[in-house]
């Protein structure tokens, strides 16, 4: 009979296996869960791509078009699944080509591993042909980073690369591998990473903050709420519409946040941040306690930090401790994830309503809605605008579907007139604002959520700057659904050209190529519309198709985004017009 001390000794060493590196790091992918991953192969990766040959049966390789391409559709795999999204590239500039995704992904907190080949171990340092210290580059936007010169770091190395990636505040890793670690052989075995000595990654709340937020709330004349994307990430939306209904707070989101809370319910008050909604920035310098729960409090949300609810006491719960007082001090921090501190907190809120203090967001709504919304989403000019496309969308796909967006105006209306009943509907570039990020994004959305409409909402800049994710497209016949908002203009730029530089449109006029040529030959159905007329039919035939659709609307060209915020002002320097 087999002794207990025998199945311990199993347990902690587990079978092996004779393979190549190249082939552990398939095992160790397919180890994680992953079916899926983007990427583009070359010399120092080959040896992988020769094993992932072998393994197409379990495990799908996505050929983008650019090594960012990968990156951005392993960004929207994982926004949509909150699974982790996978990219790989080969050495040199393969490597640097990813670095703005993984940028993007690190200050939107985006779980993403990338591996990359690296030259021979024994070439490293020396300039070799496509060598570059992509450790060193990419120090700075990696949650992680770490450099795996011999085959037997490979699987321990794997796992704590999607270990930290997931874990905690999420964010992506890269692992770089040589050549020979490809190549070379390993005793091959896998165990998963629970935890890692000093890393720390969700703190345990404590109950004492939890006792003093509560008792804060339930003192409060006029709370208000603005949550983030922690909530998503926390999945903690059931217990944010708990606290928000029970408590009769309302509710206001950053960009990220948008979707967390549906759209139409009572309590949502809109957008926070320059181009967010009059009532919920105004009332920021009004309420007296605000509640942040998993946001990081960004300069576009606070504007000036010296005047940012400067009157209300603030309570914010956040995962991340490097959050805590870095721009807003707040009197009572709450460390540990959203849905395990919001759950401790519910039992000890009191019921209240606070009708009074919502009628003063309601007010504000009136005022926003005459001066701006009725305008945009019904106009009576001539040329379209923005809204009233992503206001068709919305009623054809029913609220039910995922909104890619690009970074500009087209952002900023996408994210102002989009309604959602569903989580983890709004996928865009928050931080680090990359244009081009759109495109691949939603190849990555509809990949992971074959069973939901994606829309890519994308400005005519933006588009062409991965324009070439068409092809991608087309090869796996991803049936994304491409809304380009034409204005001819880089439209944002020109719109701060216009209220900041005295209207000097510097290198802001597009000269645009025929987009549904382009998008035909990559065998997309395609269409321009240029009246109102033809928006409806258009816009429901679009969502009707079940292939890749490609629309191309022609707006005014000299709209602007209002409300705004200007860089550094007062939240409450609110300009309608």
């Amino acid at each position: 009979m087999e002794t207990l001390k025998e199945k311990k000794k199993e347990a902690k060493n587990p079978a092996t296996i004779r393979i190549s590196g190249a082939e552990a790091i398939i095992h160790c992918l397919l180890a994680e869960g992953v079916d899926l991953l983007y990427g583009y192969p070359g010399g120092a990766i080959m040896p992988v791509y020769d094993e992932l040959y072998k393994f197409q049966d379990k495990l799908t390789h996505i050929l983008t078009r650019h090594e960012q391409g990968a990156t951005h559709a392993a960004q929207g795999y994982a926004r949509v699944t909150g699974k982790v999204g996978v990219a790989m590239a080969t050495s040199g500039p393969g490597a640097t080509n990813m670095v703005t995704g993984l940028a993007d992904a690190q200050i939107d907190s985006t779980p993403m591993v990338c591996i990359t080949g690296q030259v021979t171990r024994q070439l490293l340092g020396s300039d070799a042909f496509q060598e570059t210290d992509i450790i060193g580059i990419s120090t700075p936007v990696t949650k992680w980073n770490y450099q795996v010169t011999r085959a037997e770091e490979i699987p321990e190395i794997l796992a704590k690369a999607f270990y930290i990636a997931r874990s905690g505040r999420p964010g992506p890793v890269l692992v770089d591998i040589t050549k020979n670690a490809q190549i070379d052989e390993l005793d091959f075995s896998y165990e998963h990473c629970t935890g890692i000595r000093s890393y720390n990654p969700v703190p345990k709340p404590d109950a004492s903050a939890i006792e003093a937020a509560a008792q804060m709330i339930n003192a409060a004349k006029k709370p208000m709420i603005v949550f983030g994307q922690g909530v998503i990430l926390g999945h903690a939306e059931d217990e944010l519409k708990e606290l928000i209904e029970k408590a009769g707070i309302p509710a206001a989101w950053t960009v990220l946040g948008l979707s967390a809370l549906d759209s139409d319910h009572p309590l949502n008050v809109g957008m926070v941040g320059m181009h967010g909604n009059y009532a919920p920035n105004m009332l920021t310098n009004e309420c007296d306690v605000l509640i942040a729960i998993g946001m990081r409090f960004d300069d576009r949300v606070t504007g000036s930090l010296d005047t940012y609810a400067k009157q209300a006491k603030v309570i914010h719960f956040e995962i991340d401790p490097a959050e805590i007082n870095k721009n807003v001090i707040a009197d009572i921090p709450v460390l540990g994830n959203s849905k395990e501190t919001l759950s401790l907190l519910l039992p000890k809120i009191k019921k209240n309503n606070h009708g009074a203090w919502h009628d003063e967001f309601k007010k504000r709504y009136k005022i926003e809605y005459d001066a701006v919304i009725k305008d945009e989403l019904y106009p009576t000019k001539e040329g379209m605008t923005m809204a009233e496309v992503i206001n068709e969308i919305n009623i054809a796909s029913g609220h039910k579907a995922v909104i890619v967006s690009d970074v500009g105006q087209h952002q900023m209306i996408a994210c102002r007139y989009s309604k959602f009943k569903q989580s983890k509907s709004n996928i865009t570039s928050g931080g680090l604002g990359t244009m081009g990020f759109a495109l691949p994004a939603a190849i990555g959305a509809k990949m992971g959520a074959m069973e939901r409409e994606v829309v890519a909402i994308i400005g005519d800049g933006g588009y062409q700057m991965t324009i070439q994710e068409l092809g991608t497209i087309f090869q796996n016949k991803t049936p994304v659904k491409i809304v380009v908002l034409n204005n001819d203009h880089l439209g944002m730029v020109r719109q701060w050209q216009e209220l900041f530089f005295e209207s000097r449109y510097a290198s802001t006029v597009m000269s645009n190529p025929n987009f549904v040529k382009i998008a035909e030959g990559y065998d997309i159905t395609a269409k321009k519309i240029t009246e109102r007329k033809d928006l409806k039919a258009s816009v429901t035939e679009m969502l009707a198709s079940k292939d890749a659709y490609f629309l191309e609307v022609e707006v005014e060209k000299e709209d602007n985004v209002f409300p705004m915020i200007p860089s550094g002002a007062c939240v409450t320097e609110i300009r309608l017009k």
